[in-house]
């Protein structure tokens, strides 16, 4: 036995109680923990690494087993802490040439073993595998999520490789990996997995279920509805059981009261770049770049890890001061011709992985949502009624306004996804950027999300900026295609298309 969870009952709020009869893990076993968002698997997670204050209560782990170092995490909210720690201890202001690497990837894998235990050959053979050799005097703050990820799996998979028995957690490892890396980093997971480690496979969406599991535990609504050795017949019991759960699309977008929008003439420049250049160090993402978003246009924008999609689009919302002193032109007008940096934000609402990881504790679910009106991160500007009715229609759309008081980071990460779409659609804005929107939700959500976002482009003014990693995972009113390859001489260029 590794750990044990037996009669735990975990209050998570006044209405939702996580309830685990009994869950235990041995040695060798690869479960994977299937159900939907909100269905307590992170929980389940938290409780297992002693994050709950209920942990010793209702945990026992193995002697000589502390879950403190002998845990090692994958996940999106284990991504939120490592930035949000290098960012607390960020010295770039002080150093000479004003930057603060942070935790490189190679400390950080390293330090999942102890230094009488460093292997350098596995060290090798993992980056090689995953494509990290080249990213590891890297900063981690400057990685791209899915590049991020891919450090966080070899440090697993480095780490289960010492003297004692590990416990591997894996929460939806391959989301935000570009499609050319899926299968050889999910071979790459199965092949360093064996009767030394036990392991747990986070998993939302029946076509990502884990291969090599050797166990199934399902969860629903806070509680676990079945749990047993892997088989073909209890996985499609399992993927039956959540199959056929929909939501019903809005069929009338909120409109911002008093303000009427005309949709864009359809050859209207929105955005134009000319010979665009962008790059971080000696690193050259973006060379010589040219693009045109016209106003009949609902972008689609594909890639490769680290290609620079999302340094694209911080070119054009405002946040990337490299986008001045070139040809970036907004709306018909150069940018840095004397306009702030709030007036090229009012424009624009952003869904994206950066954008959730800055929400933490404090801020209650509608105070999320209103703080779209005054692009900022949490709510430090008095909202007026208006606003705040505003923004409950928008929670009534998308179909969770009974969590308008509810605590942001306590609600699922679905939840969240939706909040942050409701926060940038409040204002009604020129332009809607998505940066994988939908990475972390199951089909339920995934499938809400994309026919709003159908919605929103039939109704509305709005045009959108997509990105996504998954093929044929994008709303149908996509019209059109920029995809990033590499270039023979560094960088990647665009290759461009009407769909």
């Amino acid at each position: 036995m590794l750990f044990r969870i037996e009669n735990a009952r975990c209050r998570i709020s006044r209405r939702d109680l996580l309830e685990i009869d009994r869950f235990e893990v041995e040695t060798g076993e690869h479960w994977c923990v299937y159900g939907p968002n909100g269905a307590g698997k992170s929980l389940l997670t938290a409780l297992i690494m002693g994050r709950r204050p209920e942990t010793g209560s209702y945990v026992t782990y193995a002697a000589g087993f502390d879950p403190a170092s002998d845990i090692l995490l994958v996940s999106f909210e284990e991504q939120q802490r490592l930035w949000r720690r290098d960012e607390r201890l960020d010295i770039s202001d002080y150093s000479e040439d004003a930057q603060d690497q942070g935790t490189l990837v190679a400390d950080l894998i390293r330090a999942a073993l102890p230094a009488r235990e460093q292997n350098d050959k596995l060290l090798e053979s993992l980056c090689s595998d995953l494509d990290l050799t080249a990213l590891l005097a890297k900063g981690i703050r400057f990685l791209s999520s899915g590049q991020i990820r891919r450090a966080l799996i070899a440090r697993a998979l480095y780490g289960q490789h010492g003297a004692c028995s590990r416990l591997l957690i894996f929460d939806e490892p391959l989301e935000a990996v570009d499609r050319d890396s899926r299968a050889l980093i999910g071979e790459t997971i199965a092949a360093h997995l064996g009767p030394d480690c036990a392991s747990l496979h986070l998993c939302r969406r029946a076509r990502d279920g884990f291969p090599g599991a050797t166990h199934l535990l399902v969860m629903e609504s806070l509680r676990v509805v079945e749990q047993g050795a892997m088989s073909d017949a209890a996985w499609e019991r399992a993927a039956a059981r959540f199959r056929h759960r929909r939501g019903a699309i809005p069929d009338r977008i909120p409109r911002l009261p008093g303000v009427a929008r005309e949709a864009p003439e359809p050859d209207a420049k929105l955005i134009e770049l000319r010979k665009v250049n962008a790059g971080y160090g000696d690193l050259q993402v973006l060379r010589d770049l040219d693009w045109t978003m016209a106003g009949r246009h609902h972008v689609l924008v594909e890639g490769p890890n680290g290609s620079g999609k999302s340094t694209l689009l911080s070119l054009i919302d405002g946040e990337n001061h490299k986008g001045y002193g070139q040809e970036v032109y907004l709306f018909g007008r150069r940018k840095g011709s004397g306009e702030t940096v709030w007036d090229v934000k009012r424009r624009f609402g952003v869904v994206s992985n950066e954008l959730h990881n800055r929400y933490v504790k404090g801020w209650k679910v509608l105070d999320v949502v209103v703080s779209g009106f005054f692009d900022s991160v949490g709510l430090y500007d008095d909202s007026g009624a208006s606003e705040r009715d505003h923004a409950l229609a928008w929670l009534e759309t998308l179909h969770i306004a009974d969590l308008s008081g509810a605590w942001y980071h306590q609600i699922s990460f679905g939840q969240q996804r939706l909040a942050l779409l409701a926060r940038a659609m409040v204002k009604q804005p020129d332009i809607l950027i998505l940066d994988e929107p939908c990475v972390g939700l199951d089909d339920y959500h995934r499938d809400f999300i994309l026919g709003t976002l159908d919605a929103i482009a039939g109704q509305t003014s709005t045009r959108l900026i997509y990105v996504s990693h998954v093929p044929g995972e994008s709303p149908a009113c996509i019209n059109y295609r920029l995809r990033f390859e590499s270039a023979s001489d560094g960088g990647y260029r665009l290759q461009q298309s009407e769909i």
